[in-house]
């Protein structure tokens, strides 16, 4: 039997428990929170009166048909989705030595939560998130890696749960790529000035995570599901999102904010590499003036492509076509690997064939770095005890 190849998984999700903020907030506010009821068969989540999603709308690995099917219960969820301890087993057997975990309820960047009208209730909701995640996590440590929600609405409150939430584990920070969608500043206005400096000072990456513009609702629309179909309208959504981080980051490398902080460490997150070398190249491009014949580079001069090499990460799974024929044209030292668990999208019993099917031809050192040795360095993981090499994925 071949050696499986051993990886930190640098995306996956959990699907949160059922009381997660009804545990954690005072008992006024128990209605006004997220909560589970049963809506015909379904366990689904509410808030403020709005069904948000069936709970196993985001727990489908494993699950044996095609959206928009998918298990009723948490009982028919994969109990890894869902359980610390489970997670743990399952990431033994599939290899896998650390995880980097993301929220579902309130949204990729914490945007669900908007839609209460009390303040007040929308830090409770996303401090309960985070003393949740945290719990979750200390399972063990050393392999579960939270990436703490903000309340990116408020500036100093966002301030004050990273430093909140740092001591206690935090290995990064969630945030929006498109605060402008919200009616907030652009990212590289003096406005965020106290998030990178608290990023800075933290030491932990700041995390874009597809959706967390809040436009997965708009592009799946009934009319689109209802004409084009389940299948067409979820590719639609999920190309849609993809790109969209490739537009948030040229955002990001062009908005200033990577040269007055080169310390910083970004991560656009399950959005793919493929459409990595078009954003460089085309940024790259119109920045230097596309629109203005004759201008040269000039001394002193940064390239944006040359900033994202300096400071962001990016995150894939199921392509084979950008690893085989353009990692010479990305970053290596950038891309890191994921399996996006337990999502409809995930790698599920079959993270080795894709593995050797997108990076099979690559030397291993190449390989070493995207499957490991970039998140390695970037979350400072703990190195596994022999034993967990020894016996792990098989």
């Amino acid at each position: 039997m071949p050696t499986p190849e051993l990886i930190i998984d640098a995306d996956s999700h959990i699907t949160e428990p059922p009381d997660v903020w009804t545990a954690r907030v005072p008992r006024k506010y128990r209605e006004d929170v997220p909560f589970v009821v049963r809506q015909g068969t379904a366990d689904t989540w509410v808030l403020g009166g709005e069904r948000l999603a069936p709970v196993g709308a985001t727990a489908v690995a494993g699950w044996p048909t095609f959206p928009p099917d998918y298990p009723q219960t948490y009982e028919d969820c994969h109990p890894a989705a869902y359980q610390a301890d489970a997670r743990l087993r399952y990431m033994d057997a599939a290899g896998i030595w650390a995880q980097v975990l993301y929220p579902n309820v309130g949204g990729f960047g914490s945007e669900n939560f908007l839609k209460l009208k009390d303040d007040s209730l929308k830090l409770l909701c996303v401090s309960a998130y985070n003393d949740f995640l945290l719990e979750w996590s200390a399972a063990d440590s050393r392999r579960l890696l939270p990436v703490v929600a903000t309340p990116f609405w408020d500036i100093r409150q966002t301030v004050r749960e990273i430093e909140r939430c740092a001591p206690l584990g935090a290995r990064g920070i969630l945030f929006t790529g498109e605060p402008q969608r919200y009616g907030l500043p652009v990212l590289g206005a003096a406005h965020w000035d106290p998030l990178w400096e608290v990023a800075r000072e933290t030491g932990l990456p700041i995390h874009f995570h597809i959706g967390s513009a809040g436009d997965t609702l708009e592009l799946s629309t009934p009319e689109r599901y209802a004409t084009h179909r389940a299948e067409g309208a979820q590719a639609y959504t999920a190309v849609s999102l993809f790109m969209k981080n490739g537009v948030q980051c040229s955002d990001l490398i062009t908005s200033g904010v990577l040269s007055r902080h080169p310390e910083l460490k970004f991560v656009s997150v399950e959005s793919g590499i493929g459409w990595l070398p078009f954003m460089l190249e085309a940024t790259d491009y119109s920045w230097l003036g596309a629109f203005r014949p004759g201008r040269e580079r000039q001394k002193g001069d940064v390239l944006p492509s040359e900033l994202f090499r300096q400071s962001v990460y990016v995150t894939y799974w199921f392509e084979s076509v950008a690893p085989k024929h353009f990692l010479d044209l990305v970053p290596i030292d950038n891309v890191m690997f994921e399996t996006d668990f337990p999502h409809v999208t995930c790698l599920f019993e079959n993270i080795q064939e894709t593995i050797s099917s997108g990076l099979g031809h690559i030397d291993a050192g190449a390989r070493r770095k995207i499957l490991w040795d970039n998140a390695e360095k970037l979350y400072r993981i703990e190195r596994p005890p022999a034993s967990w090499w020894e016996t792990a994925g098989r």
